[in-house]
């Protein structure tokens, strides 16, 4: 409805909620990181001293992270500059074409510090934040993404420095330790396959199987290090490094706010898609205009809306699904945690 509202009214409705809308959003997200910088205050400047000392020589091996070369550094950090401010991309200055001023130029500059602000002011906060939190050198329970995981053949130990080194160069040189080929036997989720899974750039720990909620039991294939056709209700946990939105959101909870810190990300992720959902808008209806005349910028704009009605639509059966099965996953879950305790009875599990 908001959405629809804003996106309708055209440029000035726009300006009139982004105007608002993003310095409220810096301002949430520069709040929260500075409680988690100042909160691990004595790590800022070995932090500091860390960005500038592998600037070219990318990290070695903390907490398992087998290395990055600076190609893949500079890669990674084209890839995340582009994605935050779209720089380069040709987009942004449909939006400031519209702006009324005497110089061009003038509007340029403006143009200028967006970059600025969001790469080298909130992009250096967030690093600063990640750094100083230590969250980047843990490794951490979470769900395996199939895209992020490979199945070595053999036991590997990164606590030895030979088998560190050996894995490190089989990140930085792909293939050059024997993958997986064959079948994973696996019993009460615990594979049996004498076998290292590497996900994240890191060796996987305490790696247990599931099918739903519940340990598996059975075979999968594996081809080249990779299991073949998984079946979706199969998800592989256990503790690695994390990153990206994940990384960043338990790096502020290693703040003054606590748990309530991923809350700021959800804000800032919400605060953030809305955003570019309106300014796409404009960009879509500014092609409209010269294609096929201003005529054509009101079906554009309903269509643009009624698509992101129907997607919406797409989770009622889902959410109708949660509602209805709501007692069976909180018996599922408390469930799940009991047994965990019971198999890791050292380690920590949420309240």
């Amino acid at each position: 409805m908001i959405l629809g509202f804003v996106i309708i009214g055209g440029i000035k409705r726009i300006a009139q909620v982004t105007e608002k809308l993003v310095p409220a959003m810096a301002l949430i997200y520069f709040i929260g990181a500075l409680a988690v910088i100042f909160y691990n205050i004595e790590n800022v400047i070995p932090s500091i001293f860390a960005i500038f000392s592998d600037i070219f020589t990318g990290t070695a091996a903390g907490g398992g992270f087998f290395g990055a070369t600076f190609a893949y550094a500079f890669n990674r950090g084209v890839n995340r500059g582009l994605f935050s401010n779209e720089a380069g991309q040709g987009s942004a200055p449909i939006a400031h074409s519209s702006a009324k001023t005497n110089e061009p130029v003038s509007e340029g500059l403006v143009a200028i510090l967006e970059p600025f602000i969001d790469t080298v002011i909130i992009c250096t906060l967030t690093g600063l934040v990640v750094l100083s939190s230590g969250v980047w050198k843990e490794k951490l329970e979470n769900k395996f993404q199939y895209t992020d995981m490979q199945i070595l053949a053999g036991i590997y130990d990164d606590k030895k420095v030979e088998e560190l080194k050996e894995l490190s160069d089989h990140v930085l040189t792909p293939k050059k330790l024997l993958l997986y080929d064959g079948n994973l036997e696996v019993t009460d989720g615990k594979i049996n396959s004498q076998v290292s899974i590497v996900h994240a750039r890191s060796l996987a720990e305490n790696v247990l199987i599931y099918e739903d909620a519940k340990l598996f039991s059975g075979i999968l294939p594996v081809k080249d290090g990779a299991l073949v056709s998984p079946n979706p209700n199969i998800s592989v946990r256990g503790k690695s490094l994390i990153h990206s939105a994940a990384l960043t959101t338990e790096a502020f909870q290693r703040s003054f706010f606590g748990s309530w810190g991923k809350y700021i990300i959800a804000i800032g992720l919400l605060l953030f898609a809305f955003s570019t959902a309106i300014s796409w808008s404009y960009y879509g209806d500014r092609a409209m205009t010269f294609l096929l005349g201003s005529s054509s910028v009101i079906y554009f704009r309903i269509v643009y809306v009624i698509g992101f009605f129907v997607i919406a639509l797409m989770t009622l059966p889902n959410l109708i699904g949660i509602l209805l099965l709501r007692e069976d996953m909180k018996e599922t879950l408390k469930k799940y945690w009991l047994d965990f305790k019971a198999e890791h009875p050292n380690e920590k599990t949420p309240e």
